[in-house]
């Protein structure tokens, strides 16, 4: 198995930079069109959210997306 994590590049000053997308991904997800753009989405938004910490310095934002961040089983395609 695999998985995509994203995190900040830094660490704030509560605590370790925060997880902002931890998913496991699988052949699956890149099977056809339509689910590669799904977790290409899923990515992005996880980068943009990274971002925005960075740009606020510090991990205490709410999240830009209502997106579930985390995603423990394959989702079928």
């Amino acid at each position: 198995m695999a998985r995509i994590i994203v995190t900040a590049d830094h660490s704030g000053p509560v605590g370790p930079a925060p997880v902002l997308l931890d998913e496991s991904v699988y052949s699956v997800h890149l099977s056809t069109g339509h689910a590669a753009m799904q977790l290409i989405e899923r990515l992005g938004w996880a980068l943009n959210d990274a971002e925005e910490v960075q740009r606020t310095d510090g991990p205490a934002i709410p999240p830009l997306h209502a997106e579930p961040r985390v995603r423990e089983h394959a989702t079928s395609a």
